[in-house]
């Protein structure tokens, strides 16, 4: 074992089992992606329309309904193409060399060129190059954080020198790496050790979440239901123009121009401008989020997340900081807390209230300026101008270093006043760690930190046992609420007691107790409840310790502290219970991450999944939207997820919410206005003949109407602000339609009522010997723009000047329609006397009127129906 594989045999191995390397996706074609983009059925009734506009010789609005399927068509795909690099980035994590003992001696090979059986060397600071049993350790600590979630790295040893476990079955999942083991893609924190590869390539774990990152994103919700629509709309035009056609040939017009006259109005029915102001909505939504520090990568996400009804948030950088605090202080005269951010020394230590320094709590003071005696940790100050100090070494003895700073001790100036003399290193059978340091005039101080459960005993504290006891209860409350507890103690000594190592962890003095924890961000119990107001249930979702997440989860306000926890291992035993029943889910395995997003999928759910590890990738390409970290994050989870948190707050993701709701209003308003002109036109068309009208409204006039109406004015609706009171209404049913929540009634009352001015409009001037039809044309148009006007978020203000610029061009136009002779020709109409101009004026901006009382008096129902998951049980 010790002279490793032989040259030859590492050569055979390789072509047994291939390159140690991710497989990386198939590449998809991009005329695929072309065709996949145009199958969509809105797409399909707009290319339908396109090819009848050509045949009707409309080459206007043939060309912008085609301009208008090439740049959907075109964002599409250039956010497929993006989506790829999930996979590769896999392949960038891993180690790119690896040291390794080959024919008896040492030497450096490719990562890819690592076979099972190779013995592997590792250092601090090396990226593990592929998974393997550990031979040989010296200290050896390894941050696994990105592929398990624990938020401290674990020691490693070899399975001979593992101590028994104490932990029960439930804290533990059976496919959590063990401390004989470790991982591709993990990191060496220190120490040094050998390992033996059993897992190269898909065998190993980055090969395996690579597999399960295989999983393609599916339709958002609003695809889904623009989906469902545009079959919908297709069906209702054709039957309607069909009747048109009928009752016009039954009246003995010709066939030509009603068949042309049936051609123009499905084209008029189908709202063309629907991708285009889909899609400025998403694209000014994107511009918002990152102005906001929110990263689109995938357009359609933007909506995806008004639709959220589930938040599922990792843990270690999500919603806590992303590093160890030492929060907690207990001795036997009292407690205390440090406060303070991140590693930074600045901050204090507060008892009862009031802030202590060194000269107001010397107990404090012994038992801070200890554990910064026996610590080999160190804080590295900022370098990069981001202003945050960072550790170097065992992040739990940083947080002692940052702890003992806010209490005013200066550790360079300890260790010259007490030099250490000699040391046992810490491991995970002894569960302490022991220094021994020389006291000025004379003398040693054996200082040791531990578990409490091998520190609270006989014979190494010599305090009475009601002390001990004391000790022991405060740890275990401590625990219960997911701190990391170190017991640490101290003695003086003369240096003749301590010639024997075996004395030194003996008779010793109790300093106190030092609770340690990842603790929440500032801002994630205010995240959690703006979640909760919106009607959005956060679950917690991580690869740590059940008493940590239910601790943090309680916390950040997700559960209380007595809620149940559902672990890995339960629900690899099948006595979890349905996965929808928990809120909070620790001890997790990527598989099972997918197991739980897919459980609540398929309760009718839509999902958010957070998250910044590589095992948190997969998970995100599953959910309907996946949102990464982008300082703390990996890069898998960056290219695996559709939205990135540049400044990974959680609370990002509630203004991305608000973001997303405001796209999904902006297109169910522009639906209500052109398909209440749409219904209009076709009712014009249908009633007219009897009230005397054979053909009330000319081809070429219905799509004069059409462009104006359904070109700038309908994309500029996609523009328009957050509606008031938005955040606090709950999430629309994922199943319900996008006419849903009583559009249709507003609809159909809309289209009547501009229905029946037109008509009344063109009785009234036919029976009095004005140009009826072009009355009709003339108001037609412009009533369906004072609609526009009054289906505005905020009304009487200037926050969407594009939509008033916009309806004043397209009512210039439609009136120009009627007076410049090219238009005149082209359209077939007649002017119109100034006093019949201020009647159509007049009688076009009851549209605005109306559309405002209707809001008033029919508002739209809030999307509230949605059943949202109901509490936890307890």
């Amino acid at each position: 074992m010790t002279a490793g594989l032989s040259g030859e045999e590492a050569a055979r191995r390789l072509g047994e089992y291939g390159a140690n390397v991710v497989a990386r996706e198939r590449r998809t074609p991009v005329w695929r992606r072309v065709l996949q983009q145009l199958r969509d059925p809105l797409i399909v009734v707009l290319l339908v329309a396109a090819v009848l506009t050509l045949t009707t010789g409309d080459f206007p609005d043939a060309s912008v309904i085609l301009l208008v399927i090439t740049v959907n068509t075109v964002a599409g795909v250039v956010q497929e193409v993006r989506a790829e690099r999930a996979v590769a980035a896999l392949t960038a994590l891993s180690a790119p060399t690896a040291r390794v003992i080959r024919d008896g001696g040492e030497c450096s090979v490719p990562a890819a060129h690592v076979v099972p059986g190779d013995l592997v060397l590792l250092g601090e600071g090396d990226i593990v190059p592929a998974d393997g049993e550990v031979v040989d350790a010296a200290l050896l600590l390894v941050d696994e954080s990105a592929l398990a979630g624990e938020s401290v790295p674990v020691e490693k040893t070899t399975g001979a020198d593992r101590p028994p476990s104490t932990v029960s079955a439930d804290a533990v999942s059976a496919d959590t790496v063990s401390a004989d083991t470790v991982s591709a893609g993990t990191v060496v924190v220190r120490g040094r050790g050998r390992v033996q590869v059993t897992g190269t390539g898909p065998d190993s774990a980055l090969g395996r979440i690579a597999a399960l990152m295989g999983t393609a994103p599916g339709l958002t919700p609003l695809q889904r239901r623009l989906a469902r629509f545009g079959r919908v709309l297709a069906a209702v035009t054709v039957a309607l123009c069909a009747v048109v056609l009928a009752l016009g040939l039954v009246r003995g017009q010709p066939v030509e121009l009603m068949v042309v006259a049936a051609i123009s109005l499905a084209v008029a029915a189908v709202p063309e401008s629907l991708p285009a102001v889909v899609t400025l909505a998403l694209a000014l939504g994107a511009r918002r989020m990152a102005e906001r520090h929110a990263i689109v990568r995938r357009l359609p996400a933007v909506e995806t997340l008004g639709s959220v009804t589930v938040l599922a948030t990792d843990k270690t950088g999500t919603l806590t900081e992303g590093r160890m605090a030492a929060e907690r202080l207990w001795t036997p005269q009292g407690e205390a807390t440090v406060s303070g951010i991140g590693y930074d020394p600045e901050g204090r230590v507060t008892r009862d209230g009031h802030p202590v320094t060194v000269n107001d709590a010397p107990d404090l003071a012994a038992l801070l300026r200890a554990s910064m005696l026996c610590n080999d940790a160190a804080l590295e100050p900022p370098s990069d101008g981001d202003g945050r100090w960072r550790a170097m070494g065992d992040p739990t003895e940083a947080a002692l270093l940052a702890a003992g700073a806010r209490l005013g001790l200066d550790r360079a100036a300890l260790e010259r006043e007490l030099p250490r003399a000699d040391e046992i290193p810490f491991d995970s059978a002894r569960k302490r760690m022991t220094t021994v340091h020389r006291v000025p005039g004379g003398g040693m101080r054996v200082v040791c930190k531990g578990a409490p459960e091998v520190m609270l005993r006989s014979p190494v504290l010599t305090d009475p046992l009601d002390v001990r006891t004391l000790a022991a209860v405060q740890a275990e409350e401590l625990a219960r609420d997911g701190y990391r507890v170190l017991a640490i103690a101290s003695a003086d000594h003369d240096e003749t007691r301590l010639q024997s190592p075996d004395a030194w962890e003996s008779g010793l003095s109790l300093l106190g107790l030092v609770g340690i924890l990842d603790p929440p961000r500032a801002t994630s119990r205010t995240t959690v409840t703006a979640c909760q107001h919106a009607g959005i249930t956060p679950v917690l979702i991580t690869g740590d310790h059940p008493l940590t997440a239910r601790a943090v989860a309680a916390r950040a306000g997700i559960v209380a502290r007595e809620d149940e926890v559902t672990t890995g291992m339960r629900i690899r035993q099948g006595t979890a219970g349905p996965l929808t029943a928990s809120r909070v889910y620790a001890r997790t395995t990527p598989d099972q991450k997918l197991d739980i997003v897919q459980a609540w999928r398929a309760s009718k759910q839509v999902v958010a999944m957070t998250g910044d590890g590589v095992n948190d990738g997969p998970a995100l390409r599953r959910a309907d939207i996946g949102v990464a970290m982008g300082q703390r994050g990996t890069e898998v989870a960056r290219q695996a997820a559709d939205l990135v948190l540049a400044d990974d707050n959680l609370a990002t993701v509630v203004a991305a919410v608000e973001e997303g709701r405001r796209v999904y209003a902006n297109v169910r308003r522009f639906l209500l206005y052109a398909l209440a002109g749409g219904t209009a036109e076709i009712l014009v068309m249908l009633l007219g003949p009897f009230l005397g009208m054979p053909l009330p409204l000319l081809p070429a006039q219905i799509l004069w109407i059409n462009l104006l109406t359904h070109g700038l004015p309908g994309v500029a609706m996609g523009a328009e602000p957050v509606a008031p009171g938005t955040m606090r209404q709950p999430p629309r049913a994922p199943e319900e339609s996008v006419l849903g929540a009583g559009l249709w009634p507003r609809i159909l009352a809309m289209g009547i009522f501009v229905t029946g001015v037109t008509l009344a409009a063109g009785v009234w001037a036919r029976e009095t010997g004005r140009p009826w039809q072009s009355m009709m044309f003339l108001i037609l148009g412009a009533t369906q723009l004072g609609v526009a006007l009054g289906s505005r978020a905020r009304p009487g203000s200037l926050a969407n000047p594009f939509l008033l610029l916009a309806v004043g061009t397209a009512l210039a136009l439609q009136v120009a329609g009627v007076y410049l002779p090219p238009l005149r020709a082209l359209l077939g109409t007649e002017p119109l006397p100034p006093v019949d101009l201020a009647i159509a004026g007049a009688l076009s901006g009851l549209g605005h009127v109306v559309m405002r009382a209707q809001r008033r008096l029919f508002p739209a129902r809030p999307p509230g129906t949605h059943p949202a998951p109901g509490p936890a049980p307890g």
